[in-house]
């Protein structure tokens, strides 16, 4: 999707700070971090959200997942903690229309988020 920011930087299009990429995911840093370690893992397909994965996309949902559990490790947060986050929608709180999971962690995060 030519319009699709998260498409524009799978094509290198946008300068990201990328931290892990693989045959199915990237994952950068975001932009706008509200922790200090604030990784976006997503898929290098366009899905606008994750409402849109059918079960034919199970071996991309593992791989979303693999790569999130691997972005916590090689940052540091995996053995003190860290929150995984997926908006789904305006409502959810979803800001661009291209599947994507925070990976949060850093520092002591709060319940309930907002």
């Amino acid at each position: 999707m030519a319009s699709c920011l998260f498409c524009r930087i799978v094509a290198g299009e946008i300068p990201a700070q990328i931290v892990h990429q693989d045959e199915w995911t990237l994952a950068f840093r975001d932009i706008a971090p509200q922790a200090p370690v604030h990784v976006l893992v997503i898929p290098k397909r366009h899905l606008a959200a994750f409402d849109q994965l059918t079960p034919a996309d199970g071996e991309l949902l593992a791989a979303l997942a693999n790569t999130a559990n691997r972005v916590a490790r090689d940052t540091g947060v995996a053995e003190s903690g860290f929150r995984l986050v997926c908006n789904n929608g305006r409502d959810g709180g979803q800001s661009v229309d291209h599947l994507h999971w925070h990976v949060l962690g850093g520092r002591a995060l709060q319940w309930p988020p907002g």
